[in-house]
């Protein structure tokens, strides 16, 4: 059989339990407030937007080498059977772009 509780013990008891409760109940409010939502908000999207940027830049940085490997001889010569075509496609994607930019003018 439990040992019957003094009323300090009690007493003790409730204060105790009070104390935690104003605790959880300050930290409910700090989480809640509008800033720290935001604040939590704006790590999350900068979390996010550094993961993909991260990813984007090594997705580019493989792209490059690759191309790069594609125009060059294992000995690190030019394959220009391969340089003079990249080459004629550029000059015709910029002519294009030109040409529409002074048509909207």
């Amino acid at each position: 059989m439990p040992e019957a509780r003094t009323p300090a013990q009690i007493e003790a008891d409730i204060v105790r339990r009070r104390e935690q409760l104003a605790e959880t109940l300050d930290e409910i409010g700090v989480r809640m407030h509008p800033q720290t939502i935001i604040g939590d908000a704006k790590a999350r999207v900068a979390s996010a937007v550094d993961h993909t940027a991260g990813r984007a830049f090594v997705a580019v940085n493989r792209l490059v080498t690759d191309v790069k490997d594609g125009l060059r001889h294992e000995d690190g010569a030019p394959r220009f059977e391969r340089i003079v075509p990249v080459a004629l496609l550029a000059v015709g994607v910029v002519g294009l772009l030109v040409a529409s930019s002074r048509r909207k003018r």
